[in-house]
C-alpha cells in the first residue's frame, strides 16, 4: 500500500509551500479559443472569465513527462503515488478585469493535502489558492482542487450515476470530437494523454473514449452564462465535476438564472441525461 505514515507526513509537508509566476495577457490565444468555442474574440480586450487559463501554462521539458503526458510527480504539487489526476472543481472570485496587454502575476499556495480512504481505494485531495495580480492588484482569487486516485480494480462497481436536472431554461449541445479536444489542450499546453490519445486512454486507462477536459466543460457552461446574459458581468464561480464526459456522443451545458437575476445555476448532462458537471455563476 502506498500510504503508510510516513508517506502521509512527507505528503502533508507539501502544505504552505509557494510559488510564483509571470505572464502577459496576449491576444492570440484569446482568438483561438474565441474559434474554438464558435464566438466572436473579445472586441474590447477585456479577458473573459476563466479564459485566464490560458496564461501560465505548464512549460516542462519532453525529459520531465510521463508515460502519461503529465510531468513526473513532484516539484511545486506533492509527488502522490496513486495514478490518476483529476482537476474536480474550483471557486473563483473577480475583483478587477483582466484585460490584453496587462502584465500579470500568480502566486500560488498549496492549501492543504489530504487523505480519504475509502470503498474506492485511496483518495488524496489538494487545495491549491491562486492569487492573480495586475498593476500590483488582485484580480482573480481561484481555489483548485485536485484529486489523486487509484485505478479502478478488476470487479470494481462504478458509482451510480445522478440524474441531471430537467428543468433547463438555456441548453446548448456539445460534439466532443477530437479536434474540439486536440485545440483545447493545444491551448491550454496539456499533454496529458487521455484527451487526445485514443489508443492510450482505451487501452492502458481503460476508459470507453477520449475524456472531456473538466476545464473546458467548466468554461462551456460559463460561455453559456455569456450567451444568454450578455449584459451581466460574472463577479464569482464555482463548480465541481461529478462524472466523465467522453467524445462517445454530444453532451448538453444547461442553465436557469434566479428569479433575482443575481445567480445562474449551472449543469452538464450526457446523452442518457446524467449529471456531469454542476455550476453556480453570480451576476452583477
Amino acid at each position: 500500500m502506498p500510504f503508510e505514515p510516513d508517506t502521509l507526513e512527507q505528503l502533508a509537508r507539501w502544505s504552505g509551500r509557494s510559488e510564483e509566476q509571470h505572464d502577459v495577457v496576449t491576444p492570440q490565444p484569446m482568438r483561438a479559443l474565441a474559434a474554438t468555442l464558435d464566438r466572436a474574440a473579445p472586441h474590447d480586450g477585456v479577458l473573459p472569465p476563466l479564459w485566464h487559463w490560458l496564461y501560465f501554462l505548464p512549460v516542462h521539458a519532453q525529459s520531465e513527462l510521463g508515460d502519461d503526458g503529465h510531468a513526473r510527480r513532484g516539484g511545486f504539487l506533492p509527488p502522490v503515488p496513486l495514478p490518476r489526476r483529476m482537476w474536480a472543481g474550483g471557486r473563483l472570485t473577480w475583483h478587477a478585469p483582466l484585460r490584453a496587454g496587462d502584465a500579470i502575476v500568480r502566486r500560488s499556495t498549496i492549501a492543504s493535502v489530504t487523505h480519504k480512504a475509502g470503498r474506492s481505494g485511496d483518495l488524496v485531495f489538494v487545495v491549491v489558492h491562486h492569487d492573480i495580480e495586475a498593476a500590483g492588484r488582485v484580480a482573480l482569487h481561484e481555489e483548485h482542487d485536485i484529486v489523486y486516485r487509484d485505478a479502478p480494480r478488476p470487479g470494481d462497481a462504478a458509482p451510480a450515476p445522478t440524474a441531471a436536472p430537467a428543468d433547463a431554461a438555456w441548453r446548448r449541445r456539445i460534439v466532443p470530437d477530437p479536434v474540439l479536444l486536440f485545440r483545447y489542450s493545444a491551448l491550454t499546453f496539456n499533454g496529458h494523454r487521455i484527451h487526445y490519445d485514443h489508443p492510450y486512454v482505451t487501452q492502458v486507462e481503460g476508459y470507453p473514449g477520449l475524456i472531456v477536459h473538466g476545464p473546458l466543460i467548466a468554461t462551456l457552461l460559463m460561455d453559456l452564462v455569456q450567451r444568454e446574459r450578455p449584459d451581466a458581468a460574472v463577479r464569482a464561480f464555482s463548480f465541481r465535476a461529478v462524472k466523465p464526459l467522453f467524445d462517445t456522443a454530444p453532451f448538453e451545458v444547461c442553465g436557469q438564472a434566479a428569479d433575482d437575476g443575481r445567480t445562474a445555476e449551472l449543469w452538464a448532462r450526457d446523452a442518457e441525461g446524467h449529471l456531469c458537471m454542476q455550476a453556480v455563476a453570480e451576476l452583477t
